[in-house]
């Protein structure tokens, strides 16, 4: 490889620092990688960069589309068992009936929610709108003062049905002429399987629930599994839109979903992952700031690199409408819903996406917002209706009316029990789906986990530090940059002194590059042998080690943000896991490594301690071609046994996918030949 001079300054650093062999930075400076400063986290900021064309975006789509199902745990997409749905205690009011509903979206788990219908007769069939409620329940109801203040600021329109602003926008929806669906969501009303508490104020890791064969959702293992209740009430709003499309009143083709905050967040997702309903309207949640506080709005993988616009916009071409509000959708009309228009201009459709601004109100799905809605869907759904469309007062739901369990339709068990049953059941059921998957949907699979395709060579640029000639071999010292992400990546270099044999090797150790040289500062004996055999050597520290670290002290927990909740997905829906940023890492020096300049390697090995070994092998398995062999042994290390999300080598998603067997298999199918250290 080309040998370049440099300043005798940088010589005499790196002679400084031989003990621990050459630094990169200067003594007492840490990597300016912008992977040191602060997780982000959900009351960030995360804009929407609308590609340059239509192909570019469609490339995008796809990879996003892809990410949601598996970060929801739904990719393969599940087989649909028997929804053996019930239906009963029927009620009318003027324009519409009401209904009880309870469906198993998954055997035993049960959907509740009111069924409304329209009262008029038809011929042929009803379209049908989705509701997911939102946090507070389809139940939720403004009290005396309250309902009297939002009719005094126009919020509100009527003292009765305006209590219950949910059951109002069902309601007048199934009058306008729909079959709507007004379902729970988990943990609200009668959705009590799985508990508010668990389900919305998750805070403390349970260790009774934390368990190799049996364990609760929000555990290590249920992370490793992408088991999530984000992800099971998303499966619930896919199987809510099956159990409308099986009613015989319904028209399948002329469906829609409307939601308002965490039921916009459902909104977003179903939008993203299901193409039967035609129009949306996801109310208070399309923003470029907050993107949902609850645990429920949240799971590991989803929004790394995105938001709720982007996501939103994975709805495009189809006809979506939204609101502003004073909250944090605030700053819609000038971030965000411009991207969006832009977006939806590349399919000639702008006149498709919608945002009104209703800023003068605070957070919402109120009267002025549903009216919104309506013109929207009658315009798009094809109502035909005279507009402008005007709510109706009508009498609200008894508590009886409104209950779906009773004693001739009993409560079903929950509680931890009914959890642990839960979890296994799913995995079991995805363990045999991941079995058939081919090589290349796996390595689609594993890089949604790993989040980041591996460099090209071009992208990787060199920055020179120093030279120096040691006993038999020169050393370079390098700052790998990969610009596109802000990383910067300390590594060093080994050239030998005679003939080079046109081979290189990759060296990974718990301590980085130090792990190169001995107490003394020289290369250690297996380096030597390289060395001597003509064969180049290069070493890197790894984001969190080496000269990443202030202390010197190997990490032994994971950075997580400072939410006191103990979540895996506030710190990993938004942020790289340190197990997959050190993927990228060694992706970026093999890309360097294969491509460096006009002498590329004609054989390109890695060896890795058992410390690294799964990062090696995980990186090999993304890599693509061009490693030839990997001297690899991850001793006992298994995914399945890691007791928490702060481990290092914490990936969710890591067991579902076949842990380090799948990784073994991705990286001899890109011809690396794998050998036990």
């Amino acid at each position: 490889m080309k040998r370049i001079l440099i300043p005798a300054c940088a010589l005499a650093l790196a002679a400084m620092s031989l003990a621990q062999g050459p630094r990169v930075f200067p003594e007492g400076q840490q990597s300016d990688d912008i992977r040191l400063k602060p997780l982000k986290d959900l009351n960030g900021h995360f804009p929407f960069a609308v590609p340059k064309t239509l192909k570019a975006w469609e490339a995008r789509k796809a990879e996003l589309q892809l990410r949601v199902a598996v970060a929801n745990g739904l990719h393969p997409m599940p087989p649909k068992t028997p929804l053996n749905a019930v239906i009963h205690g029927k009620v009318h009011r003027e324009g519409f009936s009401a209904e009880k509903v309870y469906f198993e979206s998954l055997p035993g788990f049960y959907v509740t929610g009111i069924l409304f219908r329209p009262t008029a007769k038809i011929e042929g069939k009803w379209p049908a709108v989705l509701c997911p409620h939102g946090h507070g329940g389809r139940l939720q109801m403004h009290s005396e003062s309250a309902i009297l203040n939002e009719i005094k600021i126009g919020a509100e329109k009527f003292k009765e049905s305006g209590r219950m602003p949910k059951v109002a926008r069902a309601a007048t929806l199934a009058r306008l002429g729909n079959v709507v669906l007004l379902f729970d969501m988990i943990g609200y009303a009668d959705s009590t399987q799985l508990s508010f508490e668990l389900a919305h104020r998750f805070r403390t890791q349970r260790p009774a629930m934390e368990g190799k064969q049996s364990w609760g959702l929000y555990s290590a293992q249920a992370e490793l599994r992408l088991q999530s209740i984000m992800g099971l009430q998303t499966w619930n709003g896919i199987r809510a839109l099956d159990f409308l499309a099986s009613l015989p009143d319904v028209d399948p083709k002329r469906m829609a979903v409307t939601g308002g905050s965490g039921g916009g967040t459902q909104t977003i997702l179903l939008g993203a992952l299901d193409d039967r309903p035609i129009a949306s309207f996801p109310n208070g949640m399309v923003s470029t700031s907050m993107q949902g506080g609850c645990t429920c709005e949240s799971c590991c993988l989803l929004r790394v690199g995105t938001g709720n616009v982007e996501l939103a916009a994975l709805f495009a071409p189809r006809p979506q409408g939204m609101t502003a509000a004073n909250d944090w959708t605030k700053a819609m009309m000038k971030d965000g819903y411009p991207e969006l228009q832009k977006l939806y201009g590349l399919y000639g459709k702008k006149e498709n996406v919608f945002c009104v601004d209703l800023t003068h109100f605070r957070h919402n799905y109120n009267y002025v917002s549903r009216a919104h809605m309506y013109h929207w869907f009658n315009r798009h759904m094809n109502w035909g209706l005279k507009e402008p469309i005007v709510e109706a007062d009508f009498k609200l739901l008894s508590e009886e009316e409104h209950a779906v369990w009773n004693d001739k339709h009993p409560e079903p068990a929950g509680g931890e029990a009914f959890e642990r049953k839960l979890t296994k059941w799913v995995a079991e059921r995805d363990a045999k789906l991941v079995e058939k998957m081919t090589v290349t949907e796996l390595r689609q699979a594993w890089g949604a986990l790993i989040g980041r395709a591996a460099p090209v060579y071009k992208e990787v640029s060199r920055e020179k530090v120093s030279k120096a000639k040691r006993d038999g071999y020169l050393e370079f010292a390098d700052i790998l940059r990969l610009k596109d992400h802000g990383e910067s990546l300390p590594v060093v270099s080994l050239y030998p002194a005679k003939e080079w044999n046109g081979k290189a090797v990759l060296i990974l150790t718990s301590n980085g590059k130090a792990g190169l040289f001995d107490a003394k500062g020289s290369p250690t004996a297996a380096v030597r042998s390289h060395l001597a055999a003509g064969t180049s050597v290069v070493g890197v520290d790894l984001f969190q080690q080496g000269e990443f670290l202030k202390d010197g002290k190997p990490v032994t927990q994971a950075r997580v943000v400072g939410n006191p909740r103990e979540f895996a997905g506030y710190s990993f829906a938004y942020n790289h896991t340190l197990f997959a940023r050190r993927v990228h890492d060694v992706m970026t020096v093999l890309a360097w490594v294969r491509g460096f300049e006009s002498e590329k390697p004609e054989h390109i090995r890695v060896e890795a301690d058992a410390a690294t070994s799964p990062v090696a092998l995980a990186a090999l398995a993304m890599s693509g071609r061009g490693v030839n062999e990997a001297t690899v042994h991850a001793g006992k290390f298994a995914f399945a046994n890691l007791k928490s999300y702060r481990d290092p080598n914490f990936l969710p998603g890591a067991v579902k996918y076949g842990g380090l067997k799948t990784l073994r298999r991705l990286a001899a199918a890109n011809g690396v030949q794998l050998k036990k250290n």
